[in-house]
């Protein structure tokens, strides 16, 4: 029997796994994972941002972990050889309604306790010629990485610890009892004395598969990406992002210079019809009727009616995304944007309609499951583990 086993190698299962290892050395830890590799979903369709956590409410866990984990992923990082630069963010302000949010922004970050500086437009114009705009802050912590190969480093630190991961490994069934559980999957049936799942885009499936109360449902949305051509990626050397609004709950387009030199630009945010369907036009009949059923949908869908209509068109039209990142460099055109791959975000609704921002965990006394890990969840991923691997060998005792 095993003491734990955990569904999805992501970076937040592996991160579990890991520090399931490290606080409890010899424990027999098993990560079963549906796809060919570790880090196939969500982590290796991001855009390998390390953040350093300006835009969360202060006192939130998503802003604590946040902070937490920018450290520790880069501290991971020097200790396994694995590449990253730390390039720092830029958020522009354009217009006096920009200015305003901006400094709204300064206000949360620094209760977080996040470093950041104000640049005028004069000096903007120096750091980034190719930007413009009339104020922006500068968060010099910001970095970039390859998150897959973040996870490549996990998986090997827990087989190296005793672990297991074994891939193609999808789970059919959960069955708690008789003091233990029982976890139906490809490769056979594991029986372990607790279960963490880290599910992400499936999350809210695999909890009532466990036999969970699910008052939420997981609803993707569609990140759509496109990238510059070699002769421009040196537009710019930070990442650059717009000011958020605050009534809507994405970034924004924005530049992002990549860990392999590329730079992309993006992503929008579009209802997506199928939960893992990454090629444009991916439609899956189950996903739709869940969405088409499920209630907290229709709640939470009328307030971002206009919203949803400008994405959809400027996920159609690239002049109309184009205008986006124009609006801060305006020296793009529409052969600047080349395909790139789209994500997908996981995003918990509940029932009422409300947009859950923050980390929604649920439990029985057997298993733990992760039902919503928003961005920044893999910059965050190491004190994540850490917090499940408490929480999961506390179940243990």
């Amino acid at each position: 029997m095993e003491d734990v086993v955990i569904i999805g190698a992501g970076i937040v299962g592996l991160a579990t796994a890991k520090a399931i290892l490290d606080q409890r050395p010899g424990s027999r830890v098993t990560v079963l994972e549906k796809a060919d590799d570790v880090a196939s979903g969500q982590t290796s369709h991001n855009s390998g941002v390390i953040h350093a956590g300006l835009y969360y409410a202060p006192g939130s866990l998503k802003a604590r972990l946040c902070r937490a984990g920018e450290a520790a992923t880069k501290r991971y990082c020097d200790e396994h050889g694995i590449s990253y630069q730390v390039v720092g963010k830029l958020v522009v302000a354009t217009n006096p309604v920009e200015v305003e949010r901006m400094h709204a922004l300064e206000g949360r970050a620094a209760s977080n306790g996040i470093e950041l500086r104000r640049v005028d437009g004069s000096e903007l114009r120096e750091m980034e010629p190719n930007v413009e705009g009339t104020e922006a802050l500068l968060s010099p912590a910001t970095g970039i990485v390859d998150y897959r190969e973040v996870c490549r480093a996990l998986a090997s630190d827990v087989k190296a610890a005793g672990g297991q991961v074994i891939t193609r490994a999808q789970v059919r069934s959960i069955d708690e009892r008789s003091g233990a559980v029982h976890v139906e999957a490809d490769c056979g049936t594991i029986t372990a004395r607790t279960l963490v799942a880290c599910a992400g885009l499936q999350a809210d499936r695999v909890a009532r598969m466990g036999g969970l109360e699910v008052d939420f449902r997981i609803v993707p949305f569609r990140g759509e990406y496109y990238q510059l051509p070699a002769d421009r990626r040196g537009i710019v050397e930070r990442l650059i992002y717009p000011v958020p609004d605050p009534a809507l709950p994405f970034l924004g387009v924005h530049l992002t210079p990549m860990i392999d030199g590329r730079v992309t630009v993006g992503p929008n945010a579009v209802l997506g019809l199928a939960r893992e369907g990454y090629p444009k036009g991916s439609i899956n009949l189950r996903d739709v009727a869940s969405l088409a059923t499920f209630s907290g949908l229709w709640k939470f869908a009328p307030g971002y009616v206009g919203t949803g209509l400008t994405e959809m068109r400027n996920s159609l039209s690239k002049r109309g995304y184009l205008e986006l990142v124009r609006k801060y460099c305006p020296s793009l055109t529409v052969a600047d944007l080349l395909p790139y791959p789209a994500g997908i975000r996981a995003q918990a609704i509940g029932r009422d309609g409300t947009s859950i921002e923050d980390f929604l965990l649920r439990d029985s006394r057997r298993q733990l499951h992760v039902c919503n890990a928003p961005s920044p969840a893999a910059t965050s991923a190491l004190p994540i583990g850490e917090t499940l691997a408490e929480q999961v060998l506390g179940k243990l005792d």
